[in-house]
This record gives C-alpha cells, structure tokens and sequence, in this order.
C-alpha cells in the first residue's frame, strides 16, 4: 500500500486580512497562509516562510497544523526530510481525533514510516479513521479485512467498509466491490453487479474502473459482449496513460475486435504499455518484431522485448527468448541484452 502525505491547498486563498489573523497568532490563519506560500497562492512561493507559519499553527496544538507540518517533513519541504519527525506530528493531531491524521498514522504503521511496522497498530487507526466517515480510510479498513492485514480476514466485513466508501463515490472502493461481487468475496457472486460498480467507478472517469469495464464488454462478462463498447471504454483508459488498457488496445486492434485489423495501429499501443513496463505488452511487442507484424521484422528487439518481460517473471516471454536465441548470432544476443538492460535501468529509474 502506497503512502505519500500530501498538503493540499485545502484552505482559505491569500488576503491581507489571512495574513492579518496569522499575524495575531490565529492558529487556523497561521496554516492557510503556510499553505498558501508552499503552492505560491497570491504570494510567491517559499518554502521555509511556508514551514515557519504552519510550525506556528502547529505548536498551538491546532491539529490540521500538526498534520500539515508532519506532510512537510515526511516530504522535505523547507526543511530535511525526516520520517520520525513527521510521524510524531501526525500522531499529535491524530491524537486530538483528526481523522485525516488518524489515516495518516494508520497509514505509517503500515508501511513503517517513522515508526516499526505494525499492521495491527496500524488497523487501529484506521478504525478510528474510517468510524468518522472518511471514504479512504473505510476504503483501506475494507482492504484489511479483505486481506487480513492486522485483523483475521473476513471477506463480509471488507464489503461492509467498502460500501460505506463506494455510497460516498469513492472510485477505488467501486472498484474494490466490483472485485467482491466479480468473485464472490463476502457476497454471492453476482457479475451484473460487478459490472455496475465498474460502470460507477469508470463514470467518474476513474482509469481502472474503464478498464476494467471495457474487460466485461471485451469478454462477456456480466453484460452482453460487445467488443466497440470495449473499445470505447480502454481507449478512454489508455488516454489517461493505463498501461493494461494500452495493451488491451493493442489486442484489439491485432485481432480485429471493435476496430479493423490495422498491425502498426496494435504496435502502437503495445509499445506505449510496453514502455511503461507492462510484462504483457512486451511480450505481444516481441512477438511483432519477431514475425514482422506492424514493424519490420527484428530479432535484436524482439529477444530485447521477451528478455524485459522475463525478467518480470514472465514465462511465455522467457520460452520464447530461448527459442528465438537459437536463431541468432552470439554478437546478435549480446546486442540484444544490452538493449534490454538498457531500457529496464531507464525504466526503473522512472520509477
């Protein structure tokens, strides 16, 4: 679980009148104009002028401040980043019932940020988090029962938080449920419901809800197949970047589905989820290069293609690589591997 706490311009805009009342020692005043100066609102930005008003607001026990000055040192704003620092800060406004603190703790007892790991630590958080009607952190709650993160499993009371979450539109518990119902996860499975959650998660233009939509219309799964209507929902996945719906457009118009057969238009899309690391496209973008479909035939990037997918685990692509090396030169191989491990270091350091 993937954890940055961020500060958001949450506050007020700045006036003369905001910077009057922070002036006078008003806490609340203090961390909007900190704010303010962190994203350069009416003011030029300045990061350690940031840092001094929120660390005012702060010390006077206000717990937005607390949380908002435990973001600037978990994210070295104005200040060295440091991890225990912005997780003791967190901890005095989550301590005082902020709920947004409360996720965040949970949040860092999750993945041992400033304090050790501990997932039940961290659960308790998030109960307190999630009973105040915060969407992610019911969100989260339901991960953990799904899971049995900190709590023994339970597959009911994981859809039971994640629908208090997806009744505030919370896309990501959409999409949570939508997975309970598609597998029977705490509810009988139902994938007509399945479906309609996806279609409210991706309604809201959320990139996995599209997909994954665009995956029913594709395969016939809870709703009539329809391969355009697929079409239609990865396009609006891929053009928001997502790697799987790029590849699954790529599919598409290999095989002709929703869309005519056109090979370069389907290397296209391979080679944009390829390049984001997508093991899948790889694998379809080396089999291009290696039977000239869309590219003009290459066995130095298709064994560099097959090689970046093996390295992620992919067998296909690994079986497909030694199949291929047999037909080339040694000179040819090493070429390849370069390539390969040339682009794996690039896209690592993307990352």
């Amino acid at each position: 679980m993937k954890f940055q706490p961020l500060i958001p311009p949450d506050s007020e805009p700045y006036s003369s009148e905001l910077a009057a009342r922070a002036a006078r020692g008003e806490a609340a005043a203090q961390r909007a104009l900190g704010i303010c100066y962190v994203f350069g609102i009416g003011v030029d930005k300045d990061e350690k002028e940031a840092l001094c008003w929120v660390r005012k607001g702060a010390e006077q026990n206000h717990a937005p401040a607390q949380r908002s000055l435990g973001a600037f040192y978990f994210n070295g704003i104005g200040i060295e980043k440091d991890e225990k620092e912005a997780a003791r800060w967190i901890r005095k406004a989550a301590d005082q019932g902020d709920a947004p603190a409360q996720l965040s703790l949970g949040n860092c007892y999750f993945n041992g940020i400033g304090v050790e790991n501990d997932e039940e630590e961290a659960v308790r958080w998030y109960r307190k988090a999630a009973e105040q009607g915060g969407a992610d952190a019911q969100n989260i709650f339901g991960f953990c029962y799904r899971h049995g993160n900190g709590v023994q499993k339970d597959g009911k009371e994981a859809v039971r938080w994640y629908r208090k979450a997806a009744e505030l539109g919370h896309a990501d518990a959409l999409i949570n449920l939508a997975e309970c119902y598609g597998a029977g996860i705490g509810v009988e499975k139902d994938e007509k419901e399945a479906v309609r959650f996806y279609r409210l998660a991706a309604e809201q233009g959320d990139a996995i809800g599209e997909l994954n939509l665009g995956i029913c219309y594709k395969d016939g799964t809870g709703v009539q197949k329809n391969h355009q209507e697929a079409v239609r929902w990865f396009r609006k996945a891929a053009a928001q970047n997502q790697a799987n719906a790029q590849g699954q457009l790529g599919v598409c118009y290999h095989k002709g589905y929703g869309v005519e057969k056109n090979a370069q238009e389907a290397v296209r899309w391979f080679r944009a989820a390829a390049e984001q690391g997508d093991e899948i496209a790889e694998f379809n973008l080396g089999l291009c290069h290696e039977e000239g479909m869309g590219v003009p035939k290459s066995f130095i990037e298709a064994y560099k293609w097959f090689n970046v997918a093996a390295a992620q685990g992919f067998e296909d692509a690994a079986k497909a690589r030694d199949k291929l090396a047999k037909k080339m030169s040694r000179e040819d191989i090493s070429n390849a591997q370069r390539l390969s491990l040339e682009f794996m270091e690039e896209l690592n350091g993307r990352k």
